[in-house]
């Protein structure tokens, strides 16, 4: 089939993914169409979501896994929940020295009933008690990865962390209508670099180029049973 095969690459976070775009355009009509089904939208929302969370944590190094929680009857309200965690950041750049840094976070509609925790990545060391000050209304808890494979790196453990916090982007929907799944710092999103080649074999010497070497895994959603859409691809380096 004449087309090519198109790829975004985002060095910093060491991952490229794409598809394969016949001559025709990547959506047909008639028999062989690739047009997503509408029942899958919320589904597809989230997919998208943990992507944009896996490279971000990977192109930062968010190796820092935290939670924080709220005493008492915990909190309900939503609106409030945003508002004391952009005074929680505000207050941990404070604490660092006023100078902006990545981090992201995911709320949780706790389903003991005690309302709303949130999961939070950072990629530094932050003291327990600058994170228990600038938070202040509950209880905190915040790890490293690194319990992982010898040789594994930084970013490898960011995915991880963009893992734990990636479970909770397709939860509680419906309580958090109107709001984003994840909010993160401004101006640390990963920039991506196209790649068209004819072949997937030139897109990817193509990407190893770039990277300045071939990718560790290389996985073709497109060859699992049950997948439909067009030709895909997915590329991670270490």
């Amino acid at each position: 089939m004449a087309g090519s095969w198109g790829l975004s690459l985002y060095p910093d976070a060491g991952e490229a993914g794409g598809s394969f775009r016949s001559a025709a355009g990547s959506r047909r009509d008639g028999g062989g169409s690739w047009a997503p089904d509408p029942g899958r939208a919320a589904e597809e929302a989230a997919r998208r979501a943990r992507s944009k969370v896996r490279r971000y944590c990977a192109a930062n190094g968010l190796n820092r896994f935290g939670t924080l929680t709220y005493r008492g009857e915990g909190e309900h309200d939503p609106v409030v929940v945003r508002g004391d965690i952009r005074r929680f950041f505000k207050g941990l750049r404070r604490g660092l020295g006023g100078e902006a840094f990545p981090y992201l976070w995911v709320p949780e509609l706790h389903k003991s009933g005690h309302g709303w925790h949130v999961h939070f990545v950072v990629g530094q060391f932050i003291r327990r008690g600058l994170i228990e000050s600038a938070w202040g209304r509950g209880f905190v808890h915040i790890k490293l990865i690194g319990d992982l494979p010898v040789g594994s790196g930084v970013r490898q453990e960011a995915r991880v962390a963009a893992g734990y916090a990636s479970k909770y982007l397709s939860k509680d929907i419906g309580a958090t209508a109107g709001f984003n799944r994840y909010d993160c710092a401004q101006g640390f999103q990963p920039k991506s670099e196209p790649i068209i080649a004819p072949t997937l074999e030139e897109a990817i010497a193509a990407a190893s180029d770039r990277m300045g070497a071939q990718p560790e895994v290389v996985f073709r959603p497109d060859q699992v049973d049950g997948f439909s859409g067009p030709p895909t691809v997915w590329l991670s380096w270490h």
